[in-house]
């Protein structure tokens, strides 16, 4: 049997690497609602301002969101299981330094490093699209994918109950306990990926994408404070679209970049993203919506009197069904595919908010919004990895994927402050204290209502055929699965690696290099020689061969692709190339 890169990584890989990625990505996501249970007591925690005290949540925000696509390509290059290991170790770094601090400054450093772990889901994802098998890799990137929402919603009783009962800084040791252990594990059980992606690190554009970003951001996380009309606001949009600009036009002139916006353009890839923005703030409104409600006192009329530690329970079930729908998108996604699975989570979504509209007045509502909302939120999200892996080439699944959660924290981002400005502008000035409103909760649910509208338009536009290169199977049975293999062999090149008197090359690594010499995929030749590649695209490609022993060996192709038969049996006698 021919095999593959992949096909050899997993054959290495344990039955324990999902669960340990996944474990992963949850103590990521954990960073971010951490510090829920204690914001309003923030300012008198660390001796300052309102103002102020925000960014110990924003400076870990606007990190993760530099630190995520620049993550996901240096995976790509040095390692994904390296970046991973390195990501998970800043975080502790960041867990550590808050831990031992009640000063301001150090309290934003620490949440900063905490921040750069974000990098994590992506190269999560990518390390599971070359190791694992096609029949396991649906079900497993769903899961990687939902431990951003599983994490942030099992964080929250947690963490409310640790504050209520110990010293607050005990959740930075926590958190810290958690790294060291995702470290430990990912070094016990994942293997490194053996995929490489040509070319080397776009520092520029690194640089550039991390000021866009932060100019961007930031004034959507301060406009509430700021006044989104004044000038620090509107200068702060106007410099991060120029200084955006300026980074594409750059990006777009080099051989290497660090975001491919060529492929980021395909409809596949820049639907999905523009989904992903959606999905991301229907995701945080119930975050920010729920928990209030659930602590209000009954004296407002409207309140449900519920404690921090009985309200965070109450919400956990968000998190906890988005981990149990996962194997549930496995099976929808391999019959229907993973454009129908989203359409799908995000009309549940919008049946959530549409029904919470009318129930929010008993906690056991509550409990039914969650089970809803998580529901709709795991398929999505699920389903965000699959489309993006499927339409991308596998030496950029890094960088494609990091963008794409980053279009997720680009939505909770957005979420955040828009609805801050809702609760904000509809509260009861009661005593000197300003009480969120039960007009404002609906008017907060509204919102999210038409987000996930926005979203289900915007996936209606994704194409309905799965792409050449989507590594996902129709079914989860081996026939299927073999049928899969067979379908994509005739989407590229297959031949054999052949020595000068005909006999078969074990263990060449032939790379597939495409008109813009970047690499386009790899894969080793079997033991009888044999080898298959399959293409992103119809066109131009060169394949070179390379083994211990041998001189190289190079030969341009041309696939047409599935409208005009193509020579499969290509045994690369083509011109020699110095080493």
């Amino acid at each position: 049997m021919t095999q593959t890169t992949t096909d050899r990584t997993a054959g290495r890989a344990s039955g324990a690497v999902v669960p340990v990625l996944a474990f992963a990505g949850i103590v990521v996501a954990v960073m971010q609602t951490l510090l829920v249970p204690v914001i309003k007591d923030l300012p008198q925690l660390l001796d300052t301002t309102p103002g102020n005290a925000t960014w110990v949540l924003t400076s870990t925000l606007l990190s993760g969101a530099v630190a995520t696509p620049i993550m996901g390509r240096l995976g790509d290059l040095y390692g994904k299981r390296r970046m991973l290991i390195l990501s998970l170790s800043v975080m502790v770094v960041g867990a550590l330094v808050s831990a031992l601090t009640s000063d301001l400054l150090l309290m934003i450093t620490g949440r900063t490093l905490q921040g750069f772990a974000m990098g994590a889901i992506p190269l999560g994802i990518g390390l599971m699209r070359d190791m694992l098998p096609r029949e396991k890799l649906g079900s497993a990137m769903a899961l990687m994918s939902s431990s951003i929402g599983v994490g942030g919603g099992l964080a929250l009783p947690a963490a409310a109950l640790v504050a209520q009962h110990t010293d607050w800084h005990a959740l930075f040791y926590g958190a810290a306990g958690l790294g060291v252990l995702a470290i430990a594990l990912t070094l016990l059980v994942v293997p490194e990926s053996p995929m490489r992606a040509e070319g080397t690190f776009d520092l520029p554009g690194a640089l550039g994408l991390s000021a866009g970003l932060v100019l961007f951001l930031l004034p959507i996380t301060k406009g509430s404070d700021w006044g989104w009309a004044s000038g620090t606001t509107l200068g702060l949009f106007g410099a991060a679209a120029v200084v955006l600009l300026l980074w594409g036009v750059m990006e777009l002139r080099l051989k290497a970049p660090l975001v491919d916006l060529r492929t980021t353009a395909r409809p596949a890839v820049l639907f999905t993203n523009l989904a992903s923005i959606m999905v991301g703030v229907s995701f945080y409104v119930v975050s920010l919506v729920l928990p209030q409600l659930l602590q209000l006192p009954k004296s407002t009329g409207y309140g449900l009197g519920q404690s921090m530690v009985v309200a965070g329970l109450l919400v956990a079930p968000l998190g906890l069904t988005m981990m149990f729908t996962a194997p549930v998108y496995a099976r929808l996604s391999a019959k229907y595919g993973p454009k129908v699975t989203l359409i799908l989570g995000l009309l549940i979504i919008a049946i959530g908010y549409g029904a919470g509209l009318g129930l929010m007045t008993a906690a056991w509502q509550s409990l039914v919004i969650s089970v809803l909302l998580g529901a709709g939120i795991g398929l999505a999200y699920s389903s965000l990895p699959a489309l993006i892996v499927g339409a991308v080439p596998a030496s950029e699944t890094g960088a494609a994927n990091g963008l794409n959660t980053l279009m997720r924290s680009i939505g909770t981002s957005v979420s955040s402050a828009v609805i801050g400005m809702v609760l904000a502008n509809t509260a009861n000035n009661v005593g000197g204290v300003e009480i969120p409103t039960m007009h404002g909760f609906r008017v907060s649910f509204l919102i999210a209502t038409g987000a996930v509208a926005v979203g289900l338009l915007l996936a209606l536009f994704l194409p309905g055929r799965r792409p050449s290169n989507q590594p996902q199977l129709r079914a989860g049975s081996e026939e299927d699965a073999a049928l899969e293999r067979a379908e994509q062999i005739l989407r590229g090149f297959r031949g054999r690696v052949l020595s000068a008197d005909g006999t078969p090359v074990a263990r060449a690594k032939v790379t597939l290099i495409d008109r813009r010499g970047r690499q386009a995929g790899a894969t080793l030749s079997a033991e009888d020689g044999s080898y298959t590649l399959t293409v992103p695209d119809p066109g131009s490609y060169v394949l070179a061969a390379r083994a211990t022993g041998h001189a190289p060996l190079a030969s341009t192709a041309t696939h047409a692709g599935d409208e005009q038969p193509v020579d499969l049996d290509l045994s690369l006698p083509g011109q020699r190339v110095p080493a």
